[in-house]
């Protein structure tokens, strides 16, 4: 669930896939427009542990627009499942981080479970007494789950950060690793949507391709077809 702090409200581009079913958007931003306020370095280049330390997690955990931001976003990931969600419902948050997208989800009713690389991130939503169970583990390796245990799992703003890999590995290998990884957990008619920001379409066209080899089936979606890029 980690924005950048510049970003605009999101206009949409989607990529899916399905069987479990995959769904993946990424944000676009204007032309020229840096990834952080003032700036133009991408966080994840720094790597996850890095930059999210005990103040940016604080910061970004108490930031009343990114609270609206990623509200926005879950209500848009859950659109996008296009599954019916009940208290019989098991979800996954893929880098829950402080607990925002698990706060939509349990005053939704869900059952969920999350797991993030930030233990600053999970203290945050501790702090907060958010509702879920939460794990500290890495998407970049093997998701710590039984086979078949989720119906649904969402991301938002965490699959660009398996381009910067904790392990040092090459992003491809640890893509489909976690792709492989996701289709496992999730059950046979499972679904997940994850929004992301790539840096360009090359890593656009990784994350598909890692996707596909991994099994997820789809195709691509745009919402707005007015946007140029």
């Amino acid at each position: 669930e980690h924005h950048p702090d510049g970003a605009e409200m999101p206009r949409w581009t989607t990529t899916l896939a399905v069987g479990a079913v995959l769904i993946m958007w990424s944000f676009i931003r204007k032309a020229g427009e840096g990834y952080l306020e003032g700036s133009r370095k991408r966080p994840e280049k720094e790597g996850v542990r890095v930059f999210y330390d005990e103040f940016q997690a604080k910061k970004y955990a108490t930031s009343s627009r990114m609270m609206n931001i990623q509200t926005e976003m879950t209500e848009r990931a859950l659109e996008l499942l296009e599954m019916p969600l009940t208290n019989q419902t098991m979800l996954l948050d893929i880098g829950c981080g402080s607990g925002l997208s698990g706060m939509v989800l349990s005053q939704r009713g869900v059952r969920w479970i999350g797991f993030d690389v930030s233990l600053p991130m999970i203290q945050q939503a501790q702090k907060r007494r958010v509702e879920g169970d939460m794990v500290l583990a890495d998407m970049g390796i093997n998701l710590p789950f039984r086979e078949g245990v989720f119906d649904a799992a969402i991301g938002i703003s965490c699959l660009q950060w398996l381009f910067s890999p904790t392990t040092g590995e090459n992003c491809n290998t640890v893509l489909l690793r976690f792709f492989r990884s996701l289709k496992h957990c999730l059950t046979r008619n499972g679904r997940a949507v994850l929004q992301f920001y790539p840096e360009n379409q090359e890593q656009s066209d990784l994350v598909t391709r890692a996707a596909r080899r991994a099994g997820l089936k789809g195709g691509v979606m745009i919402d707005d077809a007015e946007l140029k890029r």
